[in-house]
């Protein structure tokens, strides 16, 4: 096993042990699966650097050719300062719910439950006061006053019209055939 393989399979075990620690409820296991994931997330920057010399010359050759990018270290130090504030930031999230509940896990608040529930449910009345529209717009339930009529074969109140009238007009036929 080369080095690289070997440090693929850690980014992987902190990725995967990150991610599983950040879905719990515990605060201070979120914690712990933050870091490990910034940590997967370094050896990731670190892999896709490659390798390279140090920059140091004799003086005589200058040439950047064989020189590592500063850049992939430049943004592995800002990975760590920024993993370390959130680290802060959650520690001082963790002592304030020790201090206050005396415990690090988040419990579902009943009124938050209650409010999901109430806006859950009038969605859903919204959703179903919908529309029941077809693809031909005036032939729908409740049509859309402006739809366009895509059958071509004119509005409800047209066909309406054109029926009466064709009615009466084979009743009349109908009574000029019986004298």
């Amino acid at each position: 096993m080369t080095l690289p393989f070997i440090m693929v399979l850690a980014m992987g075990v902190l990725f995967a042990s990150g991610i599983y620690l950040m879905l719990e409820r515990s605060l201070t296991r979120v914690l712990l699966g933050f870091i490990l994931l910034g940590n997967g997330v370094n050896l990731l920057i670190i892999l896709t650097a490659g390798t390279g010399n140090p920059p140091l010359t004799d003086g005589e050759n200058l040439s950047t050719e064989g020189m590592s990018d500063p850049l992939p270290q430049a943004l592995i130090l800002t990975a760590i300062v920024i993993t370390f504030a959130v680290t802060a930031f959650l520690l001082a999230m963790i002592y304030r719910s020790w201090r206050l509940v005396r415990a690090d896990s988040l419990q579902d608040d009943t009124a938050d439950l209650q409010v999901a529930i109430t806006k859950m449910i009038d969605s859903e009345a919204e959703a179903s006061t919908d529309y029941d529209d077809t693809e031909f717009g005036d032939e729908a339930e409740s049509p859309i006053t402006g739809a366009i009529d895509l059958d071509d074969d004119g509005t409800p109140k047209e066909r309406d019209a054109g029926e009466d009238s064709s009615e009466e007009g084979s009743k009349g036929t109908t009574m000029e055939e019986k004298k």
